[in-house]
């Protein structure tokens, strides 16, 4: 089954964005995966096209309204033969951080729905009518949605099966193992009087192992000691 994504946005024209370049482009071509856009301004009723309203108690912007964002998703719902039960996903400041593992869990799948809300956010009745699953891609704040899912979409596409050349290339990244990945290196041997540890031409695939995995803790424990909080991390082979 091919791997889709739905956006409902406001501004299509945002997408595939970089998406449609690089690895990820090429298995859109391929038909690896599929993207569809849903204009969630085409659901409003007046002249206007009005899809926002001020915010119910007061206060500064404008929040999308339930009724137009609702007939949004219910429109993607009728027409979802390819992948039914997809995750509906709002993307978030205040929703669960995006994770390797949801990453990895999103991509076994049969595809996504993706909601980008803008203004000041989306009425609550909307998002526990229609069961939406905030996710957060950082601790700050965007103008709107869409460069969030370009975000999201991002990490899921290229560990799909057949998008990366390598098979192996996702092992041994950051936060696969529960570490930040170790250092890299290519030629020249000398750059700038700086060698390439010699470990690493050695040949020695136990010993190259090794020190990966001893890098990759130092690093994780001077960067991100809360990745290593409890775990254990053994040498991936």
């Amino acid at each position: 089954m091919t791997f889709r994504a739905t956006i409902l946005t406001l501004y299509p024209e945002m997408f595939p964005g970089h998406l449609a370049l690089s690895l990820a482009g090429k298995a859109l071509e391929r038909g690896q995966w599929a993207l569809d856009t849903v204009q969630i301004r085409d659901f409003a009723q007046d002249r206007h096209r009005t899809v926002d309203d001020t915010p119910a108690g007061g206060g500064a912007g404008m929040v999308l309204k339930p009724d137009i964002l609702a007939k949004a998703i219910d429109s993607v719902s009728e027409n979802d033969d390819l992948a039914p039960g997809r995750p509906r996903l709002l993307m978030s400041p205040r929703g669960k951080p995006l994770t390797q593992e949801k990453v990895r869990e999103l991509a076994a799948g049969g595809g996504v729905v993706i909601i980008c809300g803008r203004f000041e956010g989306v009425d609550q009745r909307v998002i526990d009518g229609r069961n939406l699953e905030e996710v957060s891609i950082g601790d700050y704040v965007l103008s709107g949605g869409e460069p969030a899912a370009l975000t999201l979409l991002d990490a899921v596409v290229r560990i799909l099966p057949g998008v990366m050349g390598n098979a192996l290339s996702g092992t041994h990244e950051s936060f696969e193992n529960g570490l930040l990945e170790h250092p890299q290196y290519t030629r020249p041997q000398v750059f700038e009087g700086r060698e390439i540890p010699a470990v690493l031409t050695s040949g020695n695939h136990a010993a190259i192992e090794k020190w990966r995995l001893e890098e990759a803790k130092k690093l994780t424990a001077e960067r991100r000691p809360d990745l290593l909080s409890g775990k254990t991390h053994p040498v991936t082979k």
